[in-house]
């Protein structure tokens, strides 16, 4: 959160809706309830309700063993997620934490790759729900998906706290949904049905336990898996919620339950229900179920319900892809302009350019069903993995790296799990090269990630920063320069720098304070009032450092920002757009900030800015 330094009410609830006059940073307005049932329900979509029935048609009843095995890796790659995120919150989350630990290039595909793919997912989704509403509307497809598109970017344009209210519900219904079926089928095989006794038989019955033999619960998983795709949407969301740390943690530690309980206890009991090669299966495994057990109106209930989970995906696909662009963007690595935010704190420009793509699939879908629609589908297939792969090897690398107070939550018998994992994500992929069908979706999804490094090349080539060899150069083009100063604002080393850097006097500077008690030398006497002891200690400090900064000629603007410095200078670059970052601090000794490596962890996050340390002297009455 970042505030303007002007005109600041008093009341510390009035302060944190504060901002710019342009804003460029987002809102905490997602409350516990409403990241609880996103991590919840955000793994339940349309594949789970749809697509099982082809995968029992092809394995057999073990196909809740294929689920298991998915489910594992999932979990597996949401534990090294949360172990991270729950280190070092971040909007961008996964991308960040693979820019740190593998450099630009990581974070730039890791970001583009998951917005191409969401994008392409909200445009399946937009079909999926139209196709859904024909069963109770006549209406032209192209129409109803039109219809949905605009729901949910209005939903996702108006708030953050809309997007997770609707999200709530969404995904309240899916759970509810699908926890009515667990507790109703087990009554049904277990015999406390009316009229029905205890029978397990269609689980051998029909050829056998493993009609296909056993491999097939190995090739299955490439297609389970995807189905299983949105658990760490949690993560993402979490970076606008007031405790981001408790709501990963939370999330994280859910997980195992959630794909034990939902997926393999849902998909067992179809396989118990109902004979595993009936096409009944194959067309829409619940509703079959639900009709074996004769309960009245299945079709109509069961189409509701997926209509819910579409709706959901195509939701959190349009709310994960606009974060995606704003973090790019506020890394130089997207438009500019996608960092704008309303009033409300929602990055409208990313929100509407992300359902361009979508709109572009609607079409696309509608004059190209068999052609240009598969194609772009089929270019996202192994997007997914590319990216978990990503943040497999990126815990690897950052767990050396993360102090063990910071270790909240821990990757299980690391390193041997991990190293586990990220053979198993490549085991995935070759199975997708082995298979004929599928592996159209491997090469283009590599093709998709070769431009993507192009991109980042031509992006890094064009901004100078592979340029090493001429570091004079870009200090001459050094024009905004942004400043992360609290206790040290006014140091007169800090002052000496800026004139340095501003001898040709074409320098733009912003200075950033974090409002933090301990930044700022506050004494903690209850958390409201240190709030706003915090802020208006920063504010007066730095309204001192602009009046003197201006009287020496020097162009400065400034605000004080969220209390976590990292936080405070990722909305500070976003809005300003600085070409380098200086940092004061106190001597190591005498600094929390040093203590925490803020000037290193600012360095890694941001490659392509130059950052400068200055150490500014103590005052008399510290030494």
């Amino acid at each position: 959160m970042f505030h303007a330094s002007r005109s600041l009410p008093c009341h510390c609830h009035a302060q944190k809706r504060m901002i710019m006059s342009e804003p460029t940073h987002l809102h905490a307005g997602l409350k516990q309830r409403h990241l609880t049932m996103i991590a919840i329900g955000g793994v339940i979509g349309a594949g789970l309700f749809v697509g099982s029935g082809v995968v029992i048609n092809e394995t057999g009843p073990a196909a809740f063993l294929s689920y298991a095995l998915a489910g594992v890796l999932i979990v597996m790659v949401m534990r090294m997620l949360g172990e991270m995120a729950t280190a070092d919150p971040q909007t961008g989350s996964f991308t960040e934490y693979a820019r740190k630990a593998l450099g630009g290039w990581a974070g730039f595909s890791a970001a583009w790759l998951y917005w191409y793919f969401w994008v392409i997912v909200v445009g399946f989704e937009a079909v999926a729900g139209a196709k859904i509403l024909t069963f109770w509307f006549d209406a032209p497809l192209w129409l109803m998906s039109l219809v949905l598109m605009v729901l949910m970017t209005a939903t996702n344009v108006f708030s953050v706290t809309s997007f997770g209210e609707f999200e709530f519900w969404f995904a309240g219904i899916k759970v509810a949904t699908i926890i009515a079926f667990l507790a109703l089928g087990t009554a049904f095989v277990l015999g406390l049905w009316p009229n029905k006794e205890m029978d397990f038989s269609n689980l051998t019955a029909h050829g056998g336990f493993l009609p296909h033999g056993a491999s097939s619960i190995v090739t299955a998983i490439v297609v389970v898996i995807f189905s299983m795709v949105g658990a760490e949407i949690a993560t993402i969301a979490a970076a606008e919620s007031d405790n981001p740390k408790r709501a990963i943690a939370k999330a994280t530690n859910s997980v195992v339950a959630r794909i034990l309980i939902f997926f393999v206890g849902s998909i067992f009991l179809l396989s118990v229900i109902l004979p595993w090669n009936s096409t009944e299966v194959g067309a829409s495994p619940y509703v079959s179920a639900m009709r074996a057990m004769g309960i009245p109106f299945a079709d109509n209930i069961m189409n509701a319900v997926v209509l819910t989970a579409v709706l959901s995906c195509l939701n959190s696909g349009l709310y994960t892809a606009s974060r995606m662009l704003f973090v790019l963007a506020g890394r130089r690595e997207a438009p500019a302009l996608m960092t704008r935010v309303s009033s409300r704190g929602v990055p409208v420009v990313a929100i509407l350019t992300s359902t361009v793509v979508g709109y572009l699939c609607v079409i696309a879908a509608a004059i190209s069903p068999k052609t240009i629609f598969v194609f772009l589908l089929n270019s996202s297939g192994a997007v997914i993995l590319f990216v978990y792969l990503l943040i497999a090897i990126s815990q690897v690398v950052l767990r050396g790296r993360t102090a063990p107070n910071k270790l909240i939550v821990k990757m299980w018998f690391h390193p041997v799990l991990s190293i586990v994992t990220i053979a198993a994500i490549l085991g995935v992929l070759l199975q997708m090269y082995l298979d004929k069908l599928v592996r159209p979706q491997l090469v283009l999804s590599l093709l998709v990630w070769a431009v993507m490094l192009g991109l980042y090349v031509i992006i890094r080539w064009r901004q100078g920063s592979v340029d090493a060899a001429q570091p004079a150069k870009v200090k001459h083009k050094v024009n905004r320069v942004l400043v992360l100063a609290n206790k040290t604002v006014a140091a007169a080393e800090l002052l000496d720098e800026l004139q340095r850097i501003d001898r040709l006097q074409e320098t733009k500077f912003f200075v950033c304070a974090p409002a933090h008690f301990i930044d700022t030398g506050v004494t903690p006497i209850g958390g409201v009032w240190v709030e706003e002891a915090s802020i208006e200690e920063a504010r007066a400090r730095l309204e001192d450092t602009l009046s003197t900064l201006r009287a020496e000629g020097l162009s400065a603007k400034g605000g004080f920002g969220d209390r976590l410095p990292m936080r405070a200078l990722e909305y500070a670059v976003a809005a300003f757009g600085p070409d380098q970052i200086v940092i004061v601090t106190y001597p190591a000794e005498s600094s929390p900030w040093l203590r925490h490596d803020i000037v290193e962890r600012a360095r890694h996050a941001y490659p392509a800015i130059s950052v400068t340390h200055v150490i500014a002297s103590l005052p008399a009455v510290l030494v």
